[in-house]
């Protein structure tokens, strides 16, 4: 057996089964069946942890991954694990659409609330895109976003999540200089 083949079934079972999951999710979502666990939790650590799971795909692409100091001690109020899926994704496309320079993640203190952001150096969004990027299956670019994969659902789950922590997730993009998302949530 012509392990290219192996290869290209296994990479075709992974993809399928990433769809199946984000299909799950978003149904779930969508039905009002999502549960969320809030809880306290302390941020610094947390994000340390989802971040370095990145550095191995950074590092794949020459990309610097930075994680700004955030305040020892400082908590947030909000679901860890769904966190975790919106920050993972985020994370992800901001390495998936940069070729050269860095993503950075940061957390920002504001009264109640700390501004949680990825930001990237990539090819960024036209401006007509923007509006829509949150929709189900959207791509900007459709033959790009085939060679680097994804489901098309990540965005419009990450929103929802956000939302269902009575938040909103924004974005602000210049193509060719970068993309920026970012939300709040309860300290």
């Amino acid at each position: 057996v012509n392990l290219y083949f192996l290869e290209k079934a296994n990479n075709h079972t992974i993809n399928l089964n990433n769809l199946l999951n984000d299909l799950i999710d978003i149904s779930m979502i969508e039905t009002g069946e999502m549960r969320l666990s809030f809880r306290y939790f302390a941020i610094a650590e947390y994000l340390k942890d989802i971040v370095q799971e990145f550095f191995p795909l950074a590092e794949s692409k020459n990309l610097k991954l930075i994680l700004h100091p955030i305040r020892k001690g400082l908590k947030l109020y909000a679901d860890r694990e769904k966190l975790k899926q919106v920050m993972s994704n985020l994370i992800q496309n901001a390495i998936k659409y940069t070729e050269t320079g860095t993503i950075e993640i940061s957390v920002e203190e504001e009264d109640k609330y700390s501004k949680i952001s990825v930001s990237d150096s990539g090819i960024g969004i036209p401006e007509d895109d923007i509006d829509r990027i949150f929709e189900r299956f959207y791509r900007v670019d459709k033959a790009r976003s085939r060679d680097v994969g994804g489901t098309g659902l990540g965005l419009a789950i990450a929103k929802h999540i956000i939302e269902a922590h009575n938040s909103k997730i924004e974005v602000r993009s210049q193509l060719n200089k970068g993309t920026e998302f970012f939300f709040r949530l309860k300290k």
